[in-house]
C-alpha cells in the first residue's frame, strides 16, 4: 500500500512537470522565434520605443493571476525596465483585477546578475502589509516573478530580499530563500 502511493506521488510530480514544460515551452520558442528575424533592431527596445508589457494582478475571486496589459515607454535597459514594471505592480491595476503587492511596498533596489537572476529588494514594510494567508502570498510573489520574467528576456529567475536582506518567507508562507522561475498554471 505504501509502494503504491509512493508511486502515485512520483506520477502525479512527473505529469505536473510535463505540464508545466508544455506551459512554458511556446513561450521560448516564440520568443526564440522573434530574435531570429532578419532586423534584429525591431525586437529590442529602444529609449524612444513604446512596447505592450503584461503585469499580473489577482482576479476577482483571488485565486489566479490575470494579465493586464499596459503600454510603457522602454528604457532600453533591462534594469530600469523592471524597476517599471515592479513599481506599477506596486501601483496597483488600472482595470478589474486586485492588487497583489500592498500600496505601502518600496522598492529598494533591482538589478540583474549575469547568470539572469532579477533580484527584488522590498522594504520591510511590505510585511505589514500583507493582507495574509498562503494564497496572498503566493499571489504577491509571482506577481512580480510572472512580469518581470514574462517581459523582459534578460531575467528567467527572481529572487525577493526584504529589507536588503535574504528571508525566509515574506509572510510565513512562502520559501524565498532560491530563486523563483515563472508559474504559469497560475496564471488565467
Amino acid at each position: 500500500m505504501v509502494g503504491n502511493r509512493h508511486l502515485l506521488f512520483r506520477l502525479l510530480f512527473l505529469f505536473i512537470m510535463i505540464m508545466t514544460l508544455f506551459m512554458v515551452l511556446p513561450f521560448h520558442v516564440l520568443a526564440a522565434a522573434s530574435n531570429t528575424e532578419d532586423d534584429n533592431s525591431a525586437s529590442v527596445p529602444t529609449a524612444r520605443q513604446d512596447t505592450v508589457v503584461h503585469l499580473y494582478f489577482a482576479d476577482s475571486d483571488h485565486l489566479y493571476l490575470n494579465a493586464e496589459s499596459r503600454r510603457f515607454r522602454s528604457p532600453g535597459d533591462p534594469v530600469q525596465f523592471g524597476q517599471a514594471i515592479v513599481r506599477a505592480l506596486i501601483d496597483g491595476p488600472q482595470q478589474d483585477l486586485l492588487q497583489t503587492l500592498p500600496k505601502k511596498s518600496i522598492l529598494r533596489s533591482f538589478f540583474i546578475t549575469g547568470n539572469h537572476v532579477a533580484y527584488v529588494d522590498l522594504g520591510e514594510d511590505i510585511k505589514e502589509s500583507m493582507p495574509g494567508g498562503a494564497k496572498s502570498e503566493m499571489l504577491a510573489v509571482y506577481s512580480i516573478v510572472n512580469s518581470l520574467i514574462l517581459n523582459i528576456p534578460e531575467i528567467d529567475k527572481v529572487k525577493i530580499l526584504i529589507g536588503g536582506r535574504e528571508r525566509a518567507t515574506l509572510d510565513g508562507h512562502m520559501d524565498l530563500r532560491f530563486p523563483f522561475k515563472a508559474n504559469m498554471l497560475l496564471i488565467r
